[in-house]
C-alpha cells in the first residue's frame, strides 16, 4: 500500500540551510498551484541546486541584478525567471538571506489537476511529459513572472504551496551533471548538483550545453 502523502506545509527552516542539503531532500515533496483556472499538485522527482557566488552556473555568480533579487531574500521564495524568449522556470530560494542559493524544479509527477495541466500543456504526448523539464514544470503549473518572490511557505492560501509530501528514501536519490550548463558549472566532477529519483519516468532526459550558433 502506497503512503498518503503529508500535506503540512514545509516550515521555513527546511530551506534555511545549505542548498546541496535542501535539493535533494525536496525530491518526493508535494508543490501545490493555486490559479482562477483551479489547482495543481506536483510531486517532485528531479531538481537541480545554484549556490550563488560559489556556482559558475548560478545567476547569481556574478552578484545581484533586477532579475535575480529574489535568490538574495529569505528563504522559500520562489524565483521565476524568463529564458529564451519563451519559456518560465521555477526556482525555490534556500540558505539564509543574502546567500542567493536556490534549487530549480526540474520535473515531477501530476497527481491532482491533470485535466488542467493537459490543457495548458497540449504537445505533452502522454501523462508523463505533463512536467517533465523545468519550463514544461512551469507551464503546467500555470507559473509565469507575475509569482516571482512568492512567499511558498507563507501560512493560510497562497498561489504557490510546498508540502512535506513522502520524501525520497536516500538510495533512490541519484545525481549528477546539471542538464545544459555551460563551463565548468557543467562539469559533473565539480558539480554533481542534479538530483532525481531513480527509475522514475517523469524525469527529464539529461542533455550536455550545446553553445547556441549565430545565423550566418
Amino acid at each position: 500500500m502506497i503512503a498518503t502523502p503529508d500535506r503540512t506545509p514545509l516550515p521555513r527552516d527546511f530551506f534555511d540551510r545549505p542548498v546541496l542539503e535542501a535539493a535533494p531532500d525536496l525530491l518526493g515533496r508535494v508543490l501545490v498551484s493555486s490559479t482562477p483556472d483551479g489547482p495543481i499538485t506536483l510531486r517532485l522527482t528531479e531538481v537541480e541546486a545554484y549556490d550563488g557566488p560559489n556556482d559558475p552556473g548560478s545567476h547569481a555568480y556574478r552578484g545581484r541584478t533586477a532579475r535575480n533579487a529574489v535568490m538574495f531574500g529569505p528563504p522559500g521564495h520562489v524565483y521565476v525567471y524568463f529564458t529564451y524568449g519563451m519559456w518560465f522556470c521555477m526556482n525555490l530560494v534556500c540558505g539564509p538571506e543574502g546567500t542567493a542559493s536556490a534549487v530549480l524544479l526540474r520535473a515531477g509527477e501530476i497527481v491532482e489537476g491533470a485535466e488542467l495541466a493537459r490543457k495548458r500543456r497540449l504537445s505533452a504526448r502522454n501523462d508523463k511529459e505533463l512536467a517533465k523539464g523545468p519550463a514544461r514544470l512551469a507551464t503546467a503549473l500555470g507559473v509565469d513572472r507575475a509569482l516571482d518572490g512568492t512567499d511558498a511557505c507563507a501560512p493560510g492560501e497562497t498561489p504557490l504551496r510546498i508540502l512535506t509530501g513522502t520524501p525520497v528514501a536516500s538510495d533512490q536519490v541519484r545525481s549528477g551533471p546539471r542538464t545544459g550548463v555551460a563551463g565548468e558549472g557543467g562539469n559533473g566532477d565539480v558539480h554533481p548538483w542534479r538530483f532525481w529519483v531513480a527509475n522514475d519516468p517523469t524525469v527529464s532526459p539529461y542533455r550536455a550545453h550545446v553553445p547556441r550558433r549565430r545565423r550566418s
